[in-house]
Parts: structure tokens; C-alpha cells; sequence
């Protein structure tokens, strides 16, 4: 795909990227896709993954109390358990803002972890990684963004999305599709979005204005961005997602490039 070529003009040291259909063909990739980068948050869905699983293996129910009192996995996993951006203390009651948390994602590692009774690092690796032949993917930090990974590793991710292997497709779909609807909240680095949808760990782009996929991109397109100048995103009407790592810190170079760059990718998988 030429289209893929775009990332050698984004003001980075390094960048790597690679589109995947819902079959799970690799459309194209560009770039050194088995260089390590740090994933920030994109993290995020890896873990919420992770907890969709556990839920399917009963470890535990999405209404399973976790976090501050009257929050839930659920609650936790949509960013609406009340808790604060990074410090562990309720700002409102569960279920009513959208309160994006890195706090929450913490807490729910933790209560994974209780229920489990494994780390929820090893479980992670042993319930995810190694399904998808994710060799090179660790969580060494915080399970909100303490990731590191490759490209051809999360098209490996991406793949399962599409077309789930390890969970329940109605599970994927209820975790891709708005959960609390009608919430309002910040998205960090594009402002206050009204309503701020999110799934299960995944963000619905829906009609954001602005945000970090493309002005063509379709309203059910899920995914993720992370600070550290990564995205994952899945658009269901294109038939495919598409990977991009770069190791510069998120700023206005990425909130000008990357949806261009995606437009330029849905432009070419159309033709």
C-alpha cells in the first residue's frame, strides 16, 4: 500500500505501520515492524482484552465489584468508575462521567489479579500473548500503559479483533460498541467530547470533532492512542485496521499527521 509510505514524512526518528483486513490478509506494511516501542496507552485494550477473557473463563462478571465503592469491572472498563486521571481517589459516582483513568485500569489489573490469583502480568502473558504468538509484547509497567510491543505483533492483535478466536464475538462486539451512552468527558489531547463514547477499554470514535482517526473514518471505527505517538484503530465499514508506532511523545505533529495519514490508508483500501 502506498499509502503506508506517509510515515516517512512525520517528524519522528523512528516509525513503523501496517493495515490488516478483517480475514486477516496484511494489506501492506511499512517500516521496521519488529522494532520494540513503548505503547503508552495503547496498553489499554491489551489489558481490557485480558479482562474480557478472565471474564469469559468466570474469573470474574463484568458486574463484579472493583474499584471505589459502587464501581464494577464494567465501570472500571469504561472509564466510568468515578476514579481520577492517575491518583487513586473517586472524583464522582460510578456511572456518571466519563472520567478517563489510568487509575481505573490499575485498580482493575489489581482486582483481575485477586480474583485470579495470578499476577496479572502472567496472566496476560498466558491468556493472550502466547494464544496470538505475541512474542515480543511485555507488560513491564502499569497495566494503563506500561506496555511495549511491535507492529507485526499487533496486527497479530488487530487480526483478533476482526475476527475473534479467543473470545466470544458478541463479547468483542459489546466491548467495541458505547457502553453508558450519552457521557461526557475529556479525551485526552482533543478536548471535551459530547457526548465522550467509549466501550469495554476501547474508545468509539463516533462523531468526535476533533480526534485522532480520519474525517473519513466511519462512526463505529474503535480503537486507541497512546502519548507515546501510537495508535490501533479498527474500522468495521472499511473491513480492516490499521497499526502505527512511532517514538515521539503525542503533540500537535500527531493530531495533524495521523488523520491524514488514515484517510490517505481508507482512501487506498476503497479504491
Amino acid at each position: 500500500m502506498e499509502s503506508l509510505r506517509l510515515i516517512d514524512e512525520w517528524p519522528v526518528d523512528n516509525a513503523a505501520t501496517a493495515v490488516v483486513s478483517a480475514d486477516g490478509t496484511v494489506r501492506g506494511r511499512h517500516g521496521d515492524t519488529a522494532r520494540k516501542f513503548r505503547l503508552a496507552s495503547v496498553t489499554k485494550p491489551l489489558t481490557a482484552y485480558t479482562a474480557l477473557i478472565a471474564v469469559e473463563e468466570g474469573v470474574v462478571e463484568l458486574g463484579t465489584p472493583a474499584g471505589p465503592e459502587g464501581s464494577t469491572v464494567r465501570h472500571l472498563l469504561a472509564h466510568t468508575s468515578g476514579l481520577a486521571f492517575d491518583a487513586h481517589q473517586a472524583m464522582a459516582e460510578p456511572g456518571t462521567r466519563r472520567l478517563y483513568s489510568n487509575a481505573g485500569f490499575e485498580q482493575l489489573a489489581d482486582a483481575l489479579a485477586e480474583h485470579s490469583g495470578i499476577p496479572f502480568a502472567q496472566y496476560q502473558a498466558e491468556a493472550l500473548f502466547a494464544p496470538l504468538g505475541m512474542t515480543s509484547t511485555a507488560l513491564t509497567g502499569s497495566p494503563a500503559s506500561g506496555a511495549e510491543s511491535t507492529v507485526d505483533d499487533l496486527v497479530a492483535f488487530a487480526a483478533e479483533l476482526q475476527s475473534p478466536k479467543l473470545l466470544d464475538p458478541a463479547t468483542v462486539a459489546e466491548a467495541t460498541n458505547v457502553v453508558f451512552p450519552g457521557l461526557s468527558g475529556v479525551l485526552p489531547g482533543f478536548g471535551h467530547q459530547k457526548p465522550n463514547d467509549w466501550g469495554l477499554g476501547f474508545e468509539i470514535r463516533d462523531h468526535k470533532s476533533p480526534h485522532w482517526t480520519g474525517a473519513n473514518s466511519s462512526p463505529r471505527t474503535f480503537g486507541h492512542f497512546g502519548q507515546s505517538g501510537t495508535f490501533l484503530w479498527v474500522d468495521p465499514d472499511a473491513g480492516a485496521a490499521c497499526v502505527a508506532l512511532a517514538d515521539r511523545a503525542f503533540g500537535p505533529w500527531a493530531a495533524e499527521v495521523w488523520p491524514r495519514y488514515t484517510d490517505a490508508v481508507l482512501a487506498e483500501l476503497s479504491a
